[in-house]
């Protein structure tokens, strides 16, 4: 059905997972990063991730005859397919532009084989998430870039890549990770190990509390009430 080698509806899952679980992510952030403009930037970073997570369920949801709420909020925690390298919590700035970092430029990639694929609907929404997207890859390298000029940010950041390398990894499948690794490496001014890759299928602790607070609202609702 696609280049990246799944059903529709299953690859369409994982990255709305990826997007709606690192969008709630980057808004824990919100009022307490360490600059005001960050409070907006990542606010608005995230409210674009959920918006294009909301976008994939909804296409997912007409090939699985449910709705986009439902798969975004009444799935079982083994129902999840995102990448464990969005599921943690909260981590100290330098390892959140770490994530950000690498998550972005893993995201560039698999959205490039997207917008290649045969199916039309892919394609399109594919290129829409893109060209938003862009703005998300700007800051982090702008972030990147910032840290990467002291020795302290440097080795700070270098710490952050390091402990999340083999969780950025996983994010993509055999067939694009290896230009995944190229970019990183390419880009970084120090060497990376040869680790494997924390595959999806396995989740971090933090992801089942982090479900907890975000179906609270809708569990305490009649089943089938409107929103």
């Amino acid at each position: 059905m696609n280049a990246l080698g799944r059903s529709r509806a299953e690859l369409l899952l994982e990255l709305a997972d990826d997007e709606l679980i690192l969008g709630w992510r980057n808004s824990e952030w919100t009022g307490i990063a360490p600059f005001l403009e960050e409070d907006v930037a990542f606010s608005s970073i995230a409210q674009n991730e959920i918006g294009h997570a909301r976008a994939l369920y909804e296409l997912a949801a007409r090939d699985l005859g449910t709705d986009a709420d439902s798969l975004a909020f009444d799935r079982t925690l083994d129902d999840y397919r995102c990448a464990p390298l969005v599921e943690l919590r909260r981590l100290e700035w330098a390892r959140t532009i770490a994530r950000h970092w690498l998550y972005e430029t893993s995201d560039a990639i698999r959205l490039d084989a997207l917008k290649a694929s045969s199916d039309p609907e892919v394609v399109g929404l594919a290129a829409k998430m893109d060209r938003e997207e862009i703005y998300h890859r700007m800051h982090a390298e702008m972030w990147l870039e910032r840290l990467l000029a002291t020795d302290e940010g440097r080795r700070r950041v270098e710490e952050g890549v390091r402990e999340l390398w083999p969780y950025a990894l996983g994010v993509l499948d055999d067939e694009l990770r290896h230009r995944f690794q190229a970019i990183v490496r390419e880009r970084l001014p120090f060497e990376l190990p040869d680790v494997e890759p924390v595959p999806r299928g396995h989740h971090e602790a933090e992801l089942e509390e982090l479900l907890g607070e975000m179906t609270v609202v809708r569990r305490s609702a009649p089943a089938g009430a409107q929103w």
